[in-house]
């Protein structure tokens, strides 16, 4: 029989603020976290993308410096969200075999690897730092995190480009539904604005080029998007078996229903534009949780805004949700933050957990004219969820044809 699996602790850095509850908060006022870069190199590189949307709060403003020095940025930001989470959930007492972590990452410790390459090639090796490696190895951010909370049961890494975290929070219901742990950290991290990256998402035509209009430049579903926003951050959730839960007394905000991961194998950017995958995944993750289309009341979409991405996507859920497409309450909401990659869609599991239970969809913001290709119920405006059950669907995509669906409905004992 299987077990449920329910959130308990929620915890964030973004760039719309240091924690969940200023992230939110900003969300629903639809607020904008992009802005127009400052530092030198993007006048030095002359890079064709000047902005992006860096975490409001950063990292040495809340990590004491001895910690910091030995992270990469995006094991920082793992950190940060992960201490947040665990304090949210009131700290379990857990016994360390039975307290996993399931984190991920798209890219890993970009910054200390490229400032490295720049170390060895202006002052030579001897001046490479012995830590670097355990610094950009995508696995720093699990290992950080199980080394804090003192987590054995296990510490495992998924780098599946931007649908990471997604799956991350799929392997943490699959190891809680197995035994192999009680409690487990999940979630996912990024740090890559960089010139590189910049770059290169620029050079595949991949993001926006809006420089002189930063803060509206992510238009998931309008007529005139033109590309994604770089974002960088951490989202973290406690999940853990309903049974431990009850026991030791926590607060559960939803329950973690059921997931999914599928593969388009298409092509390594581009999504299939039938959405194949991406219905399959969201099919077999209602199937996991028991539940069927005519009940979804929400859906937290991956909605990048790229001009093919979002087609596809809408396509995909109208395969799943026929006649009821143009009725369910979607959110773009990177819109808002950016597009956080590996750690984007542990961000938006959160979101999707606190718009059931606000009963409130977040609005997108930049959505000037509807694209009459995706004719989905997106609203500039916060939209209400009614009264009644709630259960949302939040959608994962990434490049390599990487699918992940997590199902999240309010708890009910």
């Amino acid at each position: 029989m299987a077990k449920k699996i329910v959130i308990t602790g929620i915890g964030a850095s973004t760039p719309l603020g240091g924690d969940v509850r200023s992230t939110w908060e900003a969300l629903l006022a639809g607020e904008s976290g992009t802005h127009a870069l400052t530092h030198p190199w993007i006048e030095e590189y002359s890079l064709p993308v000047t902005f992006a949307a860096e975490a409001k709060v950063r990292p040495e403003e809340i990590l004491a410096r001895p910690e910091a020095k030995r992270l990469d940025p995006s094991s920082q930001f793992a950190l940060i969200s992960a201490l947040e989470a665990w304090a949210d959930a009131g700290s379990p007492d857990v016994e360390p075999e039975r307290l996993g972590v399931d984190y991920a990452t798209g890219i890993g410790g970009l910054w200390t690897l490229l400032d490295a390459w720049d170390t060895l090639r202006e002052k030579g090796p001897r001046r490479v730092l012995p830590m670097t490696v355990p610094m950009l190895m995508p696995n720093a951010a699990a290992a950080a995190i199980s080394m804090k909370f003192h987590a054995r049961a296990f510490a495992r890494t998924v780098a599946s480009a931007c649908a990471s975290s997604v799956e991350s929070i799929a392997s943490a219901y699959e190891h809680l539904q197995i035994g192999a742990a009680d409690v487990v950290i999940a979630g996912g991290t990024e740090s890559a604005i960089h010139p590189i990256t910049l770059a290169a998402f620029s050079s595949m035509q991949a993001l926006s080029k809006r420089n002189d209009d930063p803060e509206h430049a992510s238009r998931p579903y309008s007529i005139d998007r033109d590309g994604f926003v770089m974002g960088e951050g951490a989202a973290t959730l406690i999940l853990e078996t309903e049974e431990h839960a009850l026991a030791r007394g926590a607060h559960i905000y939803a329950e973690l229903a059921g997931t999914s991961v599928t593969a388009d194998s298409y092509h390594i950017t581009a999504p299939d534009p039938e959405g194949w995958g991406a219905s399959r995944a969201m099919r077999q993750a209602l199937e996991q949780a028991g539940a069927t289309a005519e009940q979804v009341t929400h859906i937290n979409a991956h909605a990048t805004s790229t001009p093919v991405g979002d087609v596809a996507e809408y396509k995909a859920i109208l395969a799943v949700f026929g006649d009821r497409t143009g009725s369910i309450p979607v959110s773009a909401t990177k819109a808002s933050t950016g597009h956080l990659l590996g750690g984007t869609g542990a961000l938006e599991a959160i979101f999707t957990t606190l718009a059931i239970q606000d009963r409130l969809a977040p609005p997108t913001i930049n959505l000037t004219e509807k694209d009459p290709e995706t004719p989905l119920l997106v609203s500039s405006d916060a939209q209400p969820l009614g009264e009644g059950p709630q259960v949302a669907l939040c959608n994962s995509f990434g490049f390599g044809g990487h699918n992940a669906v997590a199902v999240i409905r309010d708890y009910a004992a």
